[in-house]
């Protein structure tokens, strides 16, 4: 039987939307939008969420609400992750979305967040498993081994936001304010490799925006195709090479790559640098960029 199904992932930098049918094990893509609200500004800081993030994410649902509408998902899903998570007033965020979109919003937990986007990334892999799965958000990482389903996985607060807002100040980023982000990141990281052990061995596949934009870059892309990024290996020294690179070009150069969505360019050195840091600490020589994701795995839950 098929099911109209309509997923959202709100996290803490994109708000993001899947409609599709699903038939068995099969996912027909209907509409794929993303919309960049940065609901996690100034969350690592303050605790709470700005009353002008939530209306950003608003006005994106308000868009959403009507595309499901007219193409009559039969059952919903939102997700909210890592902002919304830890916010103090989390409530106003739920009862604007029950508002909205006529659903509860599930702040779901790091393990449900791990466990969605392994499904979404491990259905259609030929790769060797086992698979290390990394989703680096705007505001966590999740890092996910499994095989056919989650062996071990771990949520925690390294994000390409989380770090740009912490620690890179200037434009471009200086050097010591690059070194303290890598401190951070790599003892994190460090952290969470050991609570998986998703050391050697696995098969390292990315998932998110600065992995997706990495790929893009490296590829030489002049625009973005998601077909052409869509189980791409990159070599680590590809992701090593892109993310030199974006360090050193301020904001208007990373803006004028052509790949480079608008929303993304003051955050893409920290996801890079996150992403070249796992590569490392794992001893990866490539990773494969999936677009399939936490969206899809929503998406599949509803089936």
């Amino acid at each position: 039987m098929t099911h109209r199904v309509a997923a959202i992932d709100c996290g803490t930098n994109s708000v993001r939307l899947l409609i599709a049918d699903v038939d068995g094990d099969t996912l027909t893509d209907l509409r794929r939008e993303m919309r960049i609200v940065r609901l996690g500004e100034g969350v690592d800081r303050t605790g709470r969420l700005s009353e002008a993030a939530i209306e950003r994410t608003r006005v994106a649902l308000v868009e959403y609400a009507a595309m499901i509408a007219e193409l009559g998902a039969d059952r919903i899903r939102m997700c909210a992750t890592s902002a919304s998570r830890d916010a103090a007033n989390a409530a106003d965020f739920t009862a604007m979305v029950r508002a909205t979109l006529g659903v509860e919003p599930e702040v779901v937990t790091g393990d449900e967040e791990a466990r969605l986007s392994f499904t979404g990334a491990a259905r259609g892999l030929t790769a060797e498993p086992p698979y290390l799965v990394v989703d680096i958000g705007g505001g966590s990482t999740e890092f996910v081994v499994g095989s056919t389903d989650v062996e071990a996985a771990i949520s925690v607060d390294v994000g390409c936001v989380r770090m740009t807002e912490r620690h890179l100040h200037s434009d471009p980023a200086s050097t010591p304010e690059l070194a303290a982000a890598l401190v951070d990141i790599t003892g994190t990281v460090d952290r969470a490799l050991a609570a998986v052990g998703g050391g050697r061995g696995v098969t390292l596949v990315g998932l998110a925006g600065s992995v997706t934009t990495v790929t893009a870059i490296s590829l030489g892309l002049d625009g973005y195709d998601s077909s052409r990024v869509h189980h791409a290996v990159v070599p680590y020294a590809d992701v090593a090479r892109v993310s030199a690179a974006l360090a050193a070009a301020d904001h208007d150069e990373r803006l004028a790559i052509p790949v480079m969505h608008p929303g993304r360019a003051d955050v893409i050195v920290a996801g890079a640098l996150i992403l070249r840091t796992i590569m490392e600490r794992t001893g990866a020589d490539s990773v494969i960029a999936s677009e399939s994701d936490i969206l899809d795995g929503i998406a599949w839950s509803l089936a």
